[in-house]
């Protein structure tokens, strides 16, 4: 069977191609097909079903690169487990708008249908829980959303904030004082913010007291209004945290709280106060749970390859 597909300028049809047919090569991989082309034409040829999910891939690169999007490699490896699933035309949405622009002048956006779903509870919600594996944008676009509604002027502040537990490992004694103790446990949120506002923009925030970053205990005793409050890395929490931090929400605000429930430090895994939450707060009104899955990984390939083989031998065990 042979179809083809017209496209519509040589731009479009260098950015579907690919660098050096790079996306050709990948697509003729994954579908056993022939793709060749030319002029105007891409022809697809092979048999009836391949050629059929070949063409469906391309139909969505040639409507990507008519949107001025970008293709990556992760981008193609989206678009076809979404031909598995027939959910293409769900991918082309997550390229209608975006959230904010990086200081590089990158938009920053849902990458699949699980982030687009997180951002549209967050912007919807209260209070949203996003819990998945690593790699899958849950603490970057937590932070995009912050900064889009203190630049919006929706809220006044942003407040970042993360338990203070090691990985698995003792650090020992920390030089400095407790701004330098407890950075190190912070870092993910900062890079975020430094990629949002720049280092010289976040700093003046920073001393503003518009942008505050600091760990949990900070939280107790505290009403947070007129807010944007990240709880990163919320597996690491307990019930008894949890619920204080939860408590601390006061009016205008916004929670968005993430984490890996495959990844507790806590010396008890089974006191998780995220994974306590979850169960104790779903169904009530204002409050959403958004679960990620490795399809949602959006760093190197090898990472959804290593996150499905733990789980294939979690299961396993």
């Amino acid at each position: 069977m042979e179809q083809i597909i017209e496209i519509t300028s040589p731009d479009i049809a260098a950015a579907v191609l690919g660098h050096l047919d790079a996306n050709v090569n990948r697509i003729q991989r994954q579908y056993d097909v022939t793709l060749l082309s030319r002029g105007s034409d891409i022809r697809i040829s092979g048999e009836e079903e391949n050629v059929k999910r070949a063409a469906r891939c391309v139909d969505t690169l040639c409507a990507m690169a008519e949107r001025n999007e970008e293709i990556t490699a992760g981008s193609l490896d989206y678009i076809f487990s979404m031909v598995e699933e027939d959910h293409l035309d769900e991918v082309l949405k997550l390229t209608e708008g975006g959230i904010c622009v990086t200081m590089s002048g990158k938009v920053v956006k849902a990458k699949t249908i699980g982030q687009k779903k997180y951002v549209d509870l967050i912007r919807d919600n209260t209070i949203v829980m996003g819990v998945g594996p690593a790699g899958t944008g849950k603490t970057y676009l937590a932070v995009a959303m912050a900064v889009k509604a203190f630049k919006n002027h929706e809220v006044n502040r942003i407040i970042l904030t993360r338990p203070a537990v090691e990985a698995g490992e003792k650090l020992g004694f920390l030089p400095g004082d407790l701004q330098n103790k407890v950075d190190p446990y912070l870092r993910p949120l900062y890079d975020a913010l430094f990629d949002m506002m720049g280092a010289e923009n976040f700093n003046k925030h920073m001393e503003k007291g518009t942008i505050e970053v600091a760990p949990l205990a900070y939280m107790r005793g505290r009403t947070l209004d007129d807010a944007f409050i990240i709880l990163d890395e919320a597996q690491n929490t307990t019930r008894e945290q949890f619920k204080m931090f939860l408590t601390r929400l006061g009016f205008n605000s916004r929670m968005v709280i993430t984490g890996d429930i495959t990844q507790i430090d806590l010396p008890d895994r089974g006191k998780s106060g995220l994974v306590d939450a979850m169960k104790i707060l779903h169904g009530i009104e204002g409050i959403a749970i958004n679960r990620f899955s490795d399809r949602d990984v959006v760093r190197h390939k090898l990472v959804r390859d290593i996150i499905k083989a733990y789980d294939k031998a979690a299961q396993n065990r």
